[in-house]
């Protein structure tokens, strides 16, 4: 099958074509650096499969004008579908796949070295040792054994995450309104959200993009916490205003993050040589406390290679059944908080 690929860099054709590959390569692969959008949508015209990644827009327009030039099949490099306007393909007959899972591990030790990062200041630390610099002041740590890790959303990630700060000697507190019983093997206190965001030294939030989800940590949230709380955000769900009122009143004391609300202007690009236009993440940026990678928690050998693999074999079930071996049904709503995303 003819399956046109958008926001590709040279790790996507990488993995993609050697997930190809060891199926025989049974699809013919158009790369396009260009991300997805209303007017990039006509370079598909007249393949039936496009793929595409969590930046790329997948609106009505968009899915509209790829509908109009013959695509059949949406394959997603990603767990979440919060970009897609799935009324809006089921009407024009557009099957969407996606990657329901990956490697949850990935996401998690990433988690926990922003978690390390931050703390021990590890990120400042070596700037100041480059320059010649060998003083401590400013950056003392706290030890991990002891705290109290508040995870939100207990998914394969979120467990995975309790399970490494359990390790560390933290107590974890849970949120999810679908607890399994392996977050609760992992030792895990079940909670309401006021009791975690109470109660935690550390919060990390696991749960995927949903109307129920944006904005979890807003002012109002912000309010219950522990003056100084870490908070670690590798999917989505907090409001940056509200963040950036929490750093300068000294509500959060550290903030790492992977993700962004408008992350899609920014994350995956090299923009070095630009002056940023997004002020409140100019703005983040000026406080020594605050940590941002750009969407890479995810970005490991075993986790694009699996994304790979699934992806072609939605592909490959589409063209033979008409049906992704993963599909997202029009009425697809994921959980308030966490249950089984990936991130």
């Amino acid at each position: 099958m003819d399956v046109t690929v958008f926001s590709t860099k040279a790790y996507d054709r990488r993995f993609l074509d050697e997930a190809n590959a060891a199926k025989g390569a049974p699809h013919r692969m158009r790369y396009l650096e260009v991300r997805l959008t209303e007017e990039s949508a006509l370079l598909a015209a007249g393949t039936p499969a496009i793929c595409a990644f969590v930046n790329d827009v997948l609106d009505r327009p968009v899915l509209t004008r790829l509908a109009a030039g013959g695509t059949k099949m949406l394959a997603l490099r990603s767990a979440g579908f919060n970009h897609v306007d799935l009324a809006a393909a089921n009407e024009l007959g557009i099957a969407v796949g996606r990657v329901p899972a990956y490697s949850p591990d990935a996401v998690a030790e990433h988690t926990v070295g922003l978690i390390l990062t931050l703390n021990r200041k590890i990120h400042r630390a070596y700037a100041r040792v480059r320059e010649g610099n060998f003083a401590l002041d400013g950056l003392l740590g706290f030890d991990l054994k002891g705290r109290t890790a508040g995870v939100v959303g207990a998914g394969k990630i979120g467990t995975a995450v309790a399970r490494i700060l359990a390790g560390f000697g933290c107590r974890i507190l849970v949120h999810d309104p679908a607890p399994t019983p392996e977050i609760r093997a992992a030792g895990a206190e079940i909670v309401d959200l006021q009791t975690l965001l109470a109660s935690s030294d550390i919060v990390t939030l696991h749960c995927p993009l949903t109307p129920e989800t944006r904005h979890l940590i807003d002012g109002n949230a912000l309010s219950l916490v522990k003056r100084g709380v870490m908070l670690i955000n590798t999917g989505r769900g907090a409001d940056t205003r509200a963040l950036i009122e929490g750093l300068k009143n000294g509500v959060i004391g550290y903030l790492g993050l992977d993700v962004y609300e408008e992350e899609g202007d920014l994350f995956f690009e090299n923009l070095s040589d630009e002056i940023l236009q997004d002020d409140l993440f100019a703005r983040l940026l000026t406080f020594p406390n605050v940590l941002i990678t750009g969407h890479q928690a995810f970005f490991t050998v075993e986790a694009m290679t699996a994304i790979a693999a699934t992806t072609i074999d939605n592909l490959s079930c589409f063209e033979k059944d008409q049906r992704p071996r993963h599909p997202v049904a029009a009425s697809a709503r994921s959980a308030a908080v966490g249950g089984s995303e990936n991130r």
